[in-house]
C-alpha cells in the first residue's frame, strides 16, 4: 500500500539519525511462552539476500513452498510479492493479505483460506533496502529511482534462485500492489533487458508481471480523482472544481519536472479528497475504520517471531518507513508507463483493481492503460468485458486480449487479497495457468475449430 503517512521535508541529519535509531540495538521484551508463530506457519526459507557485499546492505525475504503443487517442483511457478509505499514492508502482504497465515485482531496468526501459495511457490521481499527487516548500511545507499530499485531486486532475486537447484527452471511471476505499480514494471523491464545480455543459465526466468491497484503513470492518474469522486456521489460540483484545480497544479509541476513539489501537490489532492468526503480511508470507501495493517508491526515486534523468521533481531520493525519514503520523494510522480509498453510486448501482464479503492482506483488505472503504446491496445479496448464468477458467485469482471489482462474485483478496496481472499487466489491461479477467462484466445479458437470439425 502507499504509505498513509504524508511526506515531510527532513534534514539529512535528522534522516540519518532516524535510520540509525531504526537499526540500533534496543532492548526487546523476552518471550517466556511458545512462539506466536506455530511450526506449521514457518516459511520454507527466509533470511537475507545481500545486495552489496562491501557495505552489507541486504534484502530480507520469506519463501513459502507450494502446498499442493500441480506439477513437479522444478516446473512449479514462483510468485514474488512486492509491497508499495514507497517504504512499506512486504510482511504486510505476507501476514495481512495473501500469505499462508494472517495476523488476527488478537495479534496471533490463523490460516488464510485464500493464500497464493496453494499451488505456487510464494516469496515476499522487503524492498527497497531499509524497508521492514531489510538492511540499508547508509541513507545514501537507499535507491532514489526505479532503476536503483530494480538493480537491487535483480541481484537479490538471482541470489534467491541460487538457493535451490530447482528454482533455476521454475517460471517466475513478479507481483505487487500500490507503489509496486512502479517496482514491478521496473524490475520486469530491467530483468528482460539484462537477460538479453546474459547466457541462458544466468537469466531470471520471468514469465509475467501482475499489478494490483497500482500507481504507475502518476500524471495521468492524479487527474482522475475529481471526476471519480463526483460520479461516485462523494463530492458536489463546487468541490469537484476545487479538486480539479489542485490536480491541475500537480500535473503542471510534474510537466515542469519539479518532482518534489509535484509529489507534495498530489498529496494535497488526496488530503483534500479525504477532508471533503469524511471517509475513514481512501483505500476503501466502504470502510468505517481503516485497514488494520498495524497488527503486522505489533506481531513482528516479538523477539521470538523475529528469531524464527531469521530477521536481524536488532531491527525495530516498522510497517512503513518514512526514511525510505523520503529517499524516493522525487520518484513519486515519475511515470513508468513506458516500461509496461515494453513488458506487454514481451511477457504476460495482469492489471487488477479493487472496485472500492479511491486512491489508486479502477478509473485512474483505466486512464493510463488507454495510453499504452502497444499495437493491440485498440483491439484490447474493444474486447469483451466478461462477467467473472468464483464458485458460482459474482467476483468481478475480466477483460483480456493477448498478453494483457485487466480485472475489476468486486467487494474489494486497495488491499484486494485482504478483502477477497478466495477470489484473489482464483484470479492469480487462473491467470498464471491461463485457465477460464484468462485462457489464450488462440487456444480457445483452435479448440472451437476442432470441435466444429468433428461435428
Amino acid at each position: 500500500m502507499e504509505s498513509i503517512l504524508p511526506f515531510h521535508i527532513h534534514s539529512l541529519i535528522k534522516l540519518l539519525l532516524f535510520l540509525t535509531i531504526l537499526h540500533h540495538l534496543q532492548p526487546e521484551a523476552s518471550s517466556s511462552g511458545p512462539s506466536p508463530l506455530p511450526k506449521e506457519a514457518l516459511p520454507t526459507k527466509s533470511g537475507y539476500l545481500q545486495v552489496n557485499s562491501t557495505t552489507g546492505s541486504a534484502i530480507f525475504y520469506t519463501f513459502y513452498e507450494a502446498k499442493q503443487p500441480a506439477t513437479p517442483l522444478s516446473q512449479t511457478p514462483i510468485l514474488i510479492w512486492l509491497q508499495g509505499g514507497p517504504g512499506c514492508s512486504s510482511m504486510i502482504g505476507n501476514f495481512y493479505e495473501l500469505g499462508p497465515w494472517r495476523v488476527s485482531s488478537n495479534v496471533s496468526v490463523e490460516p488464510n483460506p485464500g493464500t497464493w501459495n496453494r499451488i505456487f511457490g510464494l516469496v515476499f521481499i522487503d524492498n527497497p533496502i531499509g524497508v521492514g527487516f531489510s538492511i540499508a548500511a547508509s541513507f545514501e545507499e537507499i535507491p532514489r529511482n526505479q532503476r536503483g530499485v530494480a538493480k537491487h531486486l535483480f541481484i537479490a532475486i538471482k541470489k534467491f534462485i541460487k538457493l535451490d537447484d530447482s528454482f533455476k527452471t521454475r517460471p517466475i511471476y513478479v507481483t505487487g500492489e500500490s507503489y509496486a505499480g512502479k517496482y514491478v514494471p521496473a524490475f520486469g523491464f530491467y530483468a528482460l533487458k539484462k537477460n538479453a545480455k546474459l547466457p541462458v543459465s544466468e537469466r531470471v526466468n520471468l514469465v509475467g508481471v501482475a499489478i494490483g491497484n497500482g500507481l504507475t503513470d502518476p500524471i495521468t492518474q492524479v487527474a482522475t480523482h475529481a471526476l471519480n469522486a463526483y460520479y461516485s456521489a462523494l463530492v458536489n460540483d463546487k468541490q469537484k472544481t476545487i479538486l480539479e484545480n489542485l490536480q491541475k497544479n500537480a500535473v503542471e509541476l510534474t510537466e515542469n519536472r519539479n518532482w518534489s513539489e509535484a509529489t507534495n501537490a498530489r498529496s494535497r489532492v488526496l488530503d483534500k479528497l479525504q477532508e471533503m468526503t469524511g471517509l475513514a480511508t481512501l483505500y476503501d470507501l466502504r470502510r468505517l475504520t481503516p485497514y488494520q495493517s498495524e497488527l503486522v508491526a505489533e506481531f513482528l515486534a516479538n523477539a521470538e517471531v523475529k528469531k524464527v523468521l531469521g530477521a536481524e533481531e536488532n531491527i525495530v520493525f516498522e510497517a512503513c518507513s518514512d526514511v525510505v519514503g523520503e529517499a524516493l520523494q522525487e520518484d513519486v510522480m515519475k511515470s513508468v508507463r513506458y516500461m509496461v509498453d515494453y513488458l506487454v510486448k514481451n511477457t504476460q501482464v495482469l492489471l487488477y483493481q479493487g472496485q472500492c479503492d479511491l486512491r489508486d482506483s479502477v478509473v485512474s488505472n483505466e486512464a493510463w492503460m488507454k495510453k499504452l503504446k502497444w499495437e493491440r491496445i485498440g483491439e484490447f479496448l474493444e474486447a469483451e468485458r466478461k462477467v467473472w464468477k468464483v464458485n458460482g458467485n459474482l467476483a468481478g469482471f475480466v477483460q483480456k486480449l493477448g498478453s494483457l489482462s485487466h480485472v475489476v474485483v468486486l467487494g474489494a478496496g486497495h488491499l484486494v487479497p485482504t478483502d477477497q481472499a478466495v477470489n484473489s487466489q482464483a484470479m492469480i491461479e487462473d491467470w498464471v495457468l491461463e485457465k477460464g477467462l484468462f485462457a489464450n484466445e488462440q487456444v480457445i479458437s483452435e479448440i472451437y475449430s476442432n470441435l466444429k470439425g468433428s461435428l
